[in-house]
């Protein structure tokens, strides 16, 4: 249920998951800093929420409605390479930098959040995690299976390629369009899909996935892309608009 009744309370408040990392800046050296790109809390500012960043913690992990009382959606924001243990597989060479603390803390928030019908979004690594958390695996190179350099992580800049998505698909309805251009950093993406996941979206390119949802919920979608890098995309308006409506 959520934590604050429709018209009343404020905006509507989405989680967003973020990373613990070692930083060195002025006089701190190895300090530990949560880091998530600011873009994700501007989008969500535009489309009328509150953001608030959520680092791995421990006590959620063990109870993870700790947190999601507190929220009205989560966002499963990008970042490192899953833990390959986390679905059973050994580590590729090219996959490199994993959190396991952070694995654990936003799977189990996942789990819980579709248990609890809780507005989720995945991005990047996040649709990853959401296919992980209802027992897909992860391709963990993909430019070794499908023989190109679409989709890889080079250096900190974002790649382009075109998306199609399914017409009448959550994807699609919250989009706004059937295909377009997107921004994409990421070198893994989905090998099997996770029990009662739908494919709605595919990159023209080679047909990789580039969209899941499970078509059961009020709004549970995972994309590969960042829509939080493009002002004009509606995706993650689409999260806050349903993180709006209430449930008894």
């Amino acid at each position: 249920m959520s934590p604050r009744i429709e018209g009343v309370g404020g905006p509507p408040v989405i989680g967003i998951c973020a990373a613990v990392e070692r930083v060195s800046w002025g006089v701190w050296k190895e300090y530990e800093v949560t880091l998530v790109p600011r873009s994700y809390v501007v989008a969500v500012q535009r489309a009328g929420g509150l953001g608030i960043v959520l680092p791995p913690d421990q006590a959620a992990v063990e109870n993870p409605d700790l947190l999601l009382d507190l929220l009205d959606a989560l966002i499963l924001a990008g970042g490192a390479d899953l833990d390959p243990s986390s679905y059973g597989a050994e580590p590729h060479p090219e996959t490199r930098g994993t959190w396991p603390d952070r694995d654990r803390f936003e799977l189990a928030l996942a789990r819980r959040a579709l248990e609890r019908d809780l507005p989720l979004l995945g991005i990047c690594r996040g649709m990853q995690l959401l296919n992980v958390a209802l027992g897909g695996t992860l391709d963990q190179h993909l430019p070794d299976s499908v023989g190109n350099e679409v989709h890889r992580a080079l250096g900190g800049t974002f790649g382009e390629h075109h998306v199609r998505l399914e017409p009448g698909s959550l994807a699609c309805g919250a989009a706004g369009l059937e295909g377009f251009v997107v921004l994409s950093h990421h070198h893994q993406g989905v090998e099997r899909v996770g029990d009662g996941l739908r494919v709605s979206g595919w990159s023209v390119e080679d047909d990789l996935v580039e969209a899941i949802e499970l078509p059961d919920k009020r709004f549970a979608l995972g994309v590969v892309w960042h829509p939080e890098e493009d002002p004009d995309s509606k995706v993650i308006a689409a999260l806050v608009d349903a993180a709006r409506v209430t449930v008894a």
